[in-house]
C-alpha cells in the first residue's frame, strides 16, 4: 500500500554532509512515525533517527549532533541531513514508515551512503 523511495546517496569525504530524501505514496503520510535506519556490511540494523507525526524526534547515540530528521507532509517527504559524516557512517540507509496500531511497517528499497577517509 506504501511504496517508500530514498535518494541522495552517495560517495563524501569525511567531514562532509549528505541530505537524503525519502518520498512515500499514500494519503496517510502525516499520521505515520517516519524513521531511518542503516546497515553496514557485516553487522545487524541499526537505528539512526525517526520523527513521529507531531514532530517529536529520536536519535541513535552514534549521530545525535549530527544528523537531523525532518519531514515535510505536504510533499509525503522525510529528510535526514547527515553533516560531519565518518567513514563509520557508511551504510545502506533504508527509510520506514511505522502506521502503528499493529500494521506492519514499510520499507524503501535502500541507498547507499560511502564516507571515505
Amino acid at each position: 500500500q506504501v511504496q517508500l523511495v530514498e535518494s541522495g546517496g552517495g560517495l563524501v569525504q569525511a567531514g562532509g554532509s549528505l541530505r537524503l530524501s525519502c518520498a512515500a505514496s499514500g494519503s496517510a503520510f502525516r499520521l505515520y512515525t517516519m524513521g531511518w535506519y542503516r546497515q553496514a556490511p557485516g553487522k545487524q540494523r541499526e537505528f539512526v533517527a525517526a520523527i513521529n507525526s507531531g514532530g517529536s524526534t529520536n536519535y541513535g547515540d552514534s549521530v545525535k549532533g549530527r544528523f537531523t530528521i525532518s519531514r515535510d507532509n505536504a510533499k509525503n517527504t522525510t529528510y535526514l541531513q547527515m553533516n560531519s559524516l565518518k567513514p563509520e557512517d557508511t551504510a545502506v540507509y533504508y527509510c520506514n514508515a511505522d502506521p502503528g496500531y499493529g500494521v506492519t511497517a514499510y520499507w524503501g528499497q535502500g541507498t547507499q551512503v560511502t564516507v571515505s577517509s
